[in-house]
């Protein structure tokens, strides 16, 4: 979002958001932002990204997230390139971690990262049952160049693992499309809200109180430009709205729990 954190929030919250989900603001920015998450009432999902020795890095930023109190963390985690052992040891480190912070930690499905793949992130899965995803399934129809149709087994078991979903619609050549609303990705948007409505079943057979969804549709480049002039193709505020106005609709007409 551009303008001021003040006209943001304001912003934000009159459109009828439960929260918001960003990465920690600095030291210096700190109370600042607190005291307009208590203004408008709002709650806060707080992304962290790994870097360098990750272990580290991870623990490092776990702290400071704490101290906001958020709902959970949202964490890019290790990377992509990194060998299996090394993120054996990382995430093995980080779920000690969670448990002993006592903060819910959903690792996101995101591309560069350890997680960049369905069946990585289910090798992973499969050695840690305390792990919690992210559900960001845009990033690997771009990774695997499809909607996951040979995928099956592994996306069920990340749909099983999410506590958190990113609501972007991807497709097989990228992991945005310009407008979720766009009738030529009506099966993208289709294939999308049946990976949430699953997630969504899932959390509620477990007993979960919410279920979180940010609808994170990212700004230009992920947003289409024109060439040339760099124009974005869409309204990135309008995209994220109907988006919110879609997944509210879909659980009003009681479809998410069929």
């Amino acid at each position: 979002m551009t303008g001021s954190w003040e006209e943001s929030f304001k912003q934000i919250a009159e459109a009828g958001y439960d929260g918001v989900e960003a990465g920690l603001p600095g030291p210096q920015d700190q109370q600042r932002f607190m005291d307009l998450l208590e203004q408008y009432q709002l709650k806060f999902i707080a992304q962290i990204y790994t870097h360098g020795n990750h272990s580290v890095s991870f623990e490092e930023q776990l702290l400071r997230a704490k101290h906001f109190s958020p709902v959970k963390i949202v964490s890019h985690s290790a990377q992509d390139c990194m060998p299996f052992r090394d993120q054996l040891r990382f995430f093995g480190r980080a779920v000690m971690l969670e448990a002993e912070l006592g903060v819910q930690v959903a690792h996101e499905t995101h591309r560069g990262r350890a997680m960049f793949t369905p069946w990585n992130t289910a090798r992973l899965l499969q050695h840690f049952p305390q792990l919690k995803l992210t559900a960001d399934f845009s990033h690997w129809c771009a990774v695997c160049e499809s909607l996951l149709e040979n995928q099956v087994y592994n996306v069920k078991l990340a749909i099983s693992r999410s506590v958190h979903i990113h609501a972007r619609v991807g497709y097989a050549q990228g992991p945005q499309v310009p407008h979720p609303a766009a009738p030529e990705y009506q099966q993208e948007l289709l294939t999308h809200t049946r990976w949430w409505r699953e997630i969504y079943q899932h959390r509620s057979k477990e007993g979960a109180e919410c279920l979180s969804v940010t609808t994170e549709f990212g700004p230009p480049n992920y947003l289409h430009t024109l060439p040339f002039s760099n124009e974005p193709v869409a309204n990135l505020w309008e995209v994220c709205d109907w988006m919110r106005q879609f997944i509210a609709a879909e659980i009003a007409r009681e479809s998410f729990n069929e």
